[in-house]
This record gives structure tokens, sequence and C-alpha cells, in this order.
């Protein structure tokens, strides 16, 4: 019969000490708390910073970004807080009502779109953070991604704007063909955005967090 020392722990205990060592920091929710207040504190900062450049943003990637290392869940609740505080607070004055609450809707499914990409990406052989995201398949999900949550913005709070404040839908079309520059400003700064400042901040995070070895 096999003789088991007093100071030997059971194996069930022995793995359920490796299990709890090796436990993510992401399964961990002091510290999912601290980054849902981290990144909902750098959106607004650089919300706040960019603010006088026209169109210029960074406010849409670092909610989406919040939402593909912290999943959908935070990232929409990332995506409420920074885009309830930077509204509110915005130095041009706060947004008609229905515009207010489309913004805040559109910044909740931009952190959960990041989720939802993350979990896609996650499943493909190209997407490799450990090692290089600057490869073409990566860029062009990316760069979609940031063409169609800033166009769709543009589209739907010029349209929400423009019956909000003057009350005729026929005012969208003339709004939205004045701020065409400034559009396209906003287009491809965030399609930019997205292509080149993006990869590189998931590359930084997964290794930070060693995210890598979880998925």
């Amino acid at each position: 019969m096999e003789l088991t020392s007093k100071n030997e722990k059971p194996k069930s205990d022995l793995e359920e000490l490796e299990k709890s060592n090796r436990t993510p920091w992401l399964e961990r929710k002091s510290f999912r708390t601290t980054l849902i207040s981290t990144f909902t504190a750098l959106s607004v900062v650089l919300g706040y910073m960019l603010v006088y450049l026209p169109n210029i943003e960074l406010i849409t990637l670092m909610i989406f970004l919040s939402g593909f290392i912290l999943g959908k869940r935070d990232g929409a609740i990332v995506g409420f807080f920074s885009s309830f505080i930077f509204v509110f607070f915005n130095p041009y004055g706060v947004s008609p009502l229905p515009l207010f609450a489309y913004q805040i809707g559109h910044y909740c499914l931009v952190g959960f779109l990041g989720g939802m990409t993350s979990n896609y990406l996650n499943k493909k052989d190209f997407f490799k953070p450990e090692e290089d995201l600057y490869v073409s398949r990566v860029l062009v999900i990316f760069a979609i991604i940031g063409a169609v949550i800033t166009f769709v913005y543009d589209i739907f709070s010029t349209l929400i704007g423009a019956i909000a404040i003057f009350g005729t839908l026929e005012t969208f079309w003339i709004t939205y063909i004045i701020g065409l520059p400034f559009t396209t400003v906003h287009l491809i700064g965030n399609t930019l955005g997205f292509i080149f400042i993006l990869p590189g901040l998931i590359q930084l995070l997964y290794k930070m967090l060693d995210l890598s070895g979880e998925q």
C-alpha cells in the first residue's frame, strides 16, 4: 500500500492550487474593474486632448480596444461611461437628447464590437499577437471595421442632429454635404488609426497581460 506523508497535500488540492496560481489576470474581478476604469479614463482624456482638432479623435479606437481586450460586456460598459462623460461635459455643449442617446448607444456598440472581433480573430491562424499583427489580413479587417464604424456614426449623428435641431428631414442632406470635408477627415483619420495604432496596442497589451497563452 502506498503511504502518503502528512505534509503532502492530496492530488486534488495540489491541482486546485496550481490552477489558482495560473488564474489569468482578466479573471480577477478587481483587476477587470481597474482596467475598465483605466480604459474609460484614457478614452475621456484622449477625447478632451483632441477636442479642438476637428473630427480627429481616438475615443472610438480606445473603446474598441477595451472590448477587444476585456470582452463584449466590459467593452460596452467602457463605451457607456466614456461617451456619457465626454458628451455630457463636452466643451462645445451637450448634444440634444436624441443625439445624446444615439452617441451613447453607438459607443456601447463599438465596445461590444471590439469583443466580437476579438472572438473572431482569436480563432484564426493568421492572428498572432505574440508575433506580429501588422500583416495584410489583420490590417484589412481593422481598416474595414474602423471605416464602417466611423461612416455609420457620421451618417446617423448627422441625421439625428438635423432632425433634433431643425425638425425636418430635408436639412439632413444639406448638413451632410456642408460637413463632408470634416466627415472625410474623420473617416480617414479613424481608418488610419485602426491600421497603424490599434495592432500595436493590442500586441502590447497581450504581452503585458500575458493573454496569448489564454486564447
